[in-house]
C-alpha cells in the first residue's frame, strides 16, 4: 500500500512540474521521478498515457484547444480578440507598472491586470477537459488575479509577480474544479436517489394499474417513507407513477 501511495504523490509531483512548465515535462523528468520503480516499459508507457490524459506533454506541450467545445472555441476566440486590443508594453514599462503596483497604486494595479489577462487565458487552457467550462476558468482566474495585483506589496521584485499570480490563478481554478466535481457528486447522488425510487414507484404502479401514494410505495417496498418524499421533494414531485406530496 505504501508502494500505492508513493507513486501517486510521483505522478502529482510530475503534474505540478508540468504546471510549471507550460504544461510539458521532459522524458527525462519522467525517468527521474519514477526510477526509484524500476518500471518495465509498458508500464512507463501507462504513467506517459495518464500524463498525456491530464493534459502533461512529454517533450511537447498538449494542444489543450483540441478538448474544448465548438461553444468554447467560438467564446475563445472571441475573448482573445476583446483582450488583444488592449495596450500592450515593454518589459521594462511592465516592470514599472508592477513596482508601482507593489507600492500601492491602485491604477497601476488595475493596468497590471489588464495585462495579465492574456496569461489567465494560457493557465486555463491546462485546465480545459475536467468538466467545468473554459469561460468559468477565466472568470474564476481572473478573480484571483484581481486579488492578487493588490497583494504584491508582500514581494521583494518584480520579478516575482508572474510566479505569484499565476500560482494564485492555477490554486483558484483546481478549487473550482474541485467544487465542480464534488457538487457533481452529490448531482448524481440525488439522480440515483430519484431514480431507485421511480423505478420502485413505476413496477408497483404496473401492479395497482394507477399512481401509487408514497405510503403504499413504502409498505410494498425496502424504501423507507423519508427516502420516497425527499426523492419527490428533490424532483420537484416529477416522479410519473408516484402522487405528488399533500
Amino acid at each position: 500500500m505504501e508502494k500505492e501511495i508513493l507513486f501517486a504523490e510521483k505522478l502529482k509531483e510530475i503534474r505540478e512540474i508540468a504546471k510549471k512548465q507550460g504544461g510539458m515535462v521532459t522524458q527525462e523528468q519522467v525517468k527521474e521521478a519514477f526510477a526509484s520503480f524500476a518500471l518495465q516499459e509498458e508500464q512507463m508507457e501507462m504513467v506517459q498515457e495518464y500524463l498525456k490524459k491530464h493534459h502533461v506533454g512529454i517533450g511537447v506541450p498538449i494542444e489543450e484547444e483540441e478538448y474544448l467545445t465548438d461553444g468554447e472555441r467560438n467564446f475563445l476566440k472571441a475573448y482573445l480578440e476583446e483582450i488583444e486590443a488592449l495596450d500592450t508594453v515593454s518589459d521594462g514599462e511592465r516592470e514599472a507598472i508592477t513596482l508601482s503596483a507593489m507600492a500601492g497604486d491602485g491604477e497601476a494595479q488595475d493596468r497590471l491586470l489588464t495585462l495579465y489577462l492574456p496569461k489567465v487565458v494560457d493557465v486555463a487552457k491546462l485546465y480545459t477537459g475536467q468538466g467545468v467550462f473554459l469561460e468559468d476558468l477565466i472568470g474564476e482566474g481572473n478573480v484571483a488575479a484581481a486579488m492578487g495585483v493588490k497583494l504584491l506589496g508582500a514581494l521583494e521584485h518584480p520579478s516575482e509577480a508572474e510566479g505569484m499570480l499565476g500560482s494564485m490563478m492555477m490554486e483558484a481554478m483546481e478549487e473550482y474544479i474541485a467544487l465542480n466535481a464534488e457538487e457533481g457528486k452529490k448531482d448524481q447522488k440525488i439522480a440515483d436517489k430519484v431514480n431507485k425510487v421511480a423505478d420502485a414507484a413505476r413496477k408497483l404502479a404496473e401492479e395497482y394499474g394507477r399512481k401509487v401514494t408514497a405510503e403504499e410505495l413504502a409498505g410494498e417496498s425496502s424504501l423507507s417513507l423519508k427516502t420516497i418524499r425527499d426523492a419527490i421533494r428533490m424532483s420537484g414531485g416529477k416522479i410519473e407513477d408516484l402522487e405528488d406530496l399533500p
